[in-house]
């Protein structure tokens, strides 16, 4: 299945980030998944102020990771993210069943399409 998930670190180096997202992509690898696509949208206001791990957030630094991996890989990553104390929020979605005619409608990550 292909799964995007868009992710909210806490503010900080741009080393923190990449260590999240390294971490979720060798879980993803060692389990068979494929990584199609990883884009870094910067730091931004949260929509509203969120409290995580004992910290209020007001400013959070905004990831995107697509890729193809099973249920069980899928809900491992997002339990992972979950208890990973540099990450306010982290949530995802599945955007296809697999099939490559599906997955070929989904074009590149773009932040700019969304507003």
């Amino acid at each position: 299945m292909l799964y995007e998930m868009i992710g909210i670190a806490r503010q900080g180096s741009l080393a923190e980030v990449k260590e999240i997202v390294l971490t979720a992509g060798q879980l993803i690898l060692r389990q068979g998944g494929v990584i199609r696509d990883v884009k870094n949208w910067g730091v931004f206001m949260l929509p509203r102020s969120i409290s995580r791990h004992q910290v209020r957030h007001t400013r959070g630094h905004y990831f995107v990771l697509r890729y193809d991996a099973s249920i069980k890989t899928h809900q491992s990553v997002k339990s992972t993210l979950d208890i990973d104390p540099r990450v306010i929020r982290a949530a995802g979605v599945k955007l296809g069943d697999g099939k490559l005619e599906t997955i070929s409608r989904f074009g590149p990550i773009n932040l700019r399409a969304m507003e």
